[in-house]
């Protein structure tokens, strides 16, 4: 069991505690509404650029080497992420060195200086990160899926953004973003797993040290469906495949995620599925293939991955589609649904055996939905799935998919 309490600070950031039973680990992190689909046209991989610089020093530990040899001592390990939804960071530690751990994330995170000199030197580290994903053909096809999908609009665009733009984005620029996009009522502070050594009180001084500022904008909404199929042509020793589909749930309800989720199992979210016994096992087209769904604030997503022998990938890509339709005509079994069913909570509840699994799920559950669901619920929610929803998921999933291809192909390939 994980418990869960809530409560808001005066600034407004909401304060959420997940005690985790057996284990000597605890994960401090802090989100906010401030990732890649926040930012306007010219700020592309601004807000993953502002991630870095956060590391370079606060107030009170002033460098960078001054926070990472202070993580050191503490036993603890740092990090961050961003995607198109958030930015976060996080620090996990042994239980007793939590109110430490919380008082250097907060600094350097809240009173970040964005020193100008730092800002410099970090513009080639991040471009060489950007030129590190284009080396492999499988980011490039995810890129090229979100392109595929949503076009122009800021989910569509690279969380990196592009190198031109690491080069032209000036400190105020950047302080102008957090000031913009970091309000604490849009994000939130989250304490997973034993929380034996933490003091509430100071706790809630801690995370004060974030300034109260007005609502941001909302994120432009997600626009409508719209069918392409996008290629880049290389010289790979596989084709790397991406298919999409939108499937018609309410992305809010966590009862039809749920069910999603089973679906997506089902299809190819294991080695028991139907992607992957026929296309992998019967055929062997390919070493791997995998679906997935998740869900953006407004948009339910599906994807196919997959990496194949190029000379088979149209092979592979007609059946991907003749299996899925023949789930939208006649369903899947009752045998399949309570498989998958079974597989995807299993997963989810090894998926949280580390503390900072549960920060993570937490706070991407409160950025994105505006809730913080507790892991049992979500649990108790695929655990409920019946078997007309995974039909009704099924029915409304089919047709030709999105389509991002690396590879040496042509769009009329799949068509």
């Amino acid at each position: 069991m994980i418990s869960v309490e809530q409560s808001t600070l005066d600034n407004g950031l909401p304060l959420v505690r997940l005690g985790v039973e057996g284990t000597r680990a605890v994960t401090v992190l802090v989100a906010f509404d401030a990732g890649a689909r926040t930012e306007h046209a010219e700020e592309n991989g601004m807000a993953h650029f502002l991630e870095h610089m956060v590391f370079k020093g606060g107030e009170k530990f002033a460098t960078y080497r001054d926070v990472n040899n202070t993580a050191e001592r503490l036993g603890a390990q740092l990090n961050a992420y961003t995607s198109h939804d958030l930015v976060a960071f996080h620090i996990t530690c042994r239980a007793e060195s939590v109110m430490a751990a919380a008082d250097l994330l907060t600094d350097f995170v809240a009173k970040s200086r964005v020193d100008a000199e730092e800002l410099d030197r970090e513009r080639g580290v991040v471009i060489q990160e950007i030129a590190r994903s284009d080396d492999q053909p499988a980011s490039v096809a995810s890129k090229l899926l979100d392109q595929a999908v949503f076009g122009e609009h800021p989910l569509g665009r690279p969380v990196l953004g592009p190198a031109e733009h690491l080069r032209e984005f000036s400190r105020e620029a950047m302080l102008g973003f957090r000031s913009r996009r970091w309000a604490p009522q849009r994000g939130g502070a989250f304490v997973a797993g034993d929380l034996s050594g933490v003091d509430a009180d100071e706790l809630g001084q801690l995370f004060g040290r974030f300034p109260g500022q007005a609502d941001p904008p909302a994120p432009e909404p997600a626009p409508p469906l719209e069918r392409r199929v996008l290629v880049e042509r290389g010289q790979t020793n596989q084709s790397h495949l991406r298919l999409y589909w939108r499937p018609r749930i309410d992305p809010t309800d966590i009862r039809q995620r749920a069910a999603l989720s089973v679906y997506a199992t089902l299809l190819g979210g294991s080695m028991g599925s139907r992607l992957f016994d026929e296309i992998r096992e019967q055929r062997a087209l390919c070493y791997a293939i995998r679906s997935a769904s998740w869900s953006h604030t407004d948009t339910p997503n599906l994807q196919v991955a997959s990496g194949l022998d190029s000379t088979k990938c149209t092979e592979a890509y007609a059946r991907i589609g003749e299996i899925v339709n023949e789930l939208s005509t006649d369903g899947p079994t009752e045998e399949e649904t309570e498989r998958a069913r079974a597989y995807a909570a299993g997963s989810t509840v090894l998926s949280l055996e580390g503390t900072g699994a549960v920060a993570r799920r937490a706070a991407a559950s409160r950025v994105t939905f505006g809730e913080v669901r507790s892991p049992d619920e979500v649990i108790d929610a695929l655990d409920a799935v019946t078997h007309d929803e995974v039909r009704a998921i099924a029915r409304d999933i089919n047709g030709p998919p999105t389509v991002a291809c690396v590879g040496p192909h042509e769009a009329s390939d799949f068509e």
